[in-house]
């Protein structure tokens, strides 16, 4: 996949018996509730419009958490996703969007074309083109809500204990992603200006626009190189946009920015990998 091409968002919650290792209890987590395969796409964070040309809300959140230009100025994002039995080591290139995850049992990444997966014990169950960076996209939020192809809009505050949290209607346009129908909200603290709850539809297979909106909370924060990164994103129970109870939890360690590469090849598949085929 060539710079410039879309990569995979899996803006989903999998179900527990899909898009999950053997042991991979936080994934599991991520991952209650919803139809497995389901995934969107963005592009990547090449050749984006200048911050000035942003809403001057998203603008106003961006800068909560540090710039878009001090993100763009890193190159690597690594985290650990912690379990009980088998943590992953997530590895992204922020330029190219390759990508890789280690683990003890196995390995999975995308070259920038396609997607592989090293996994001698046969321990992951799940589909590795859906899950290769399906927690970067929760993970690197607001930042790539600011990559190309993507339309901005209005939309109704979210309200929750009480308080008001206005937002942004985010969609794609024409062509970007297997669904472009798949619409978006950032709703943001109107005292802080950071990032406060992502609402998400999902509509493939279906083709049909959804009303359905599930919500994740943003509201553990932590400072990495001059940006804001969540420490924790939780999923809460809803019906419409009335916030329910928290759900789960998914917490992210070890976090750190790099503004230069790894090594040519780091992202190649290794040997004894296999490339992942889609089922017929």
């Amino acid at each position: 996949m060539k710079p410039f091409a879309l990569i995979a968002i899996s803006l989903i919650l999998l179900t527990s018996c899909g898009e999950q290792s053997k042991n991979n209890t936080a994934a599991s987590d991520a991952a209650q509730g919803a139809d497995a395969g389901t995934q969107a796409q963005i592009p990547n964070g090449e050749g984006g419009p200048t911050e000035n040309r942003y809403p001057e809300a998203l603008s106003r959140v961006l800068e909560a958490h540090g710039g878009l230009d001090a993100w763009k100025a890193q190159r690597t994002l690594t985290y650990v996703m912690p379990k009980e039995t088998l943590s992953e080591t997530h590895t992204i290139d922020l330029k190219t969007r390759e990508d890789r995850i280690d683990t003890d049992d196995y390995s999975m990444g995308f070259d920038g074309e396609r997607t592989w997966i090293l996994d001698p014990d046969g321990t992951y169950e799940g589909n590795p083109e859906f899950y290769h960076n399906l927690m970067f996209y929760f993970y690197a939020m607001p930042f790539v809500l600011a990559d190309p192809g993507i339309h901005y809009g209005s939309t109704p505050d979210l309200e929750f204990e009480g308080k008001a949290y206005p937002g942004i209607r985010i969609s794609y346009g024409e062509g970007v992603g297997i669904t472009p129908e798949d619409e978006y909200y950032l709703h943001y603290d109107p005292d802080t200006g950071q990032m406060a709850w992502l609402g998400y539809t999902v509509t493939y297979r279906t083709g049909e626009p959804s009303d359905n909106v599930k919500w994740i909370r943003y509201d553990n924060w932590q400072p990495v190189e001059g940006v804001l990164l969540p420490a924790s994103i939780s999923w809460y129970e809803y019906q419409g946009r009335q916030i329910g109870d928290r759900r789960n939890t998914v917490p992210f360690e070890q976090v750190a920015l790099e503004e230069t590469a790894r090594p040519e090849g780091y992202y190649e598949k290794p040997e004894g990998a296999e490339f992942f085929k889609k089922e017929e």
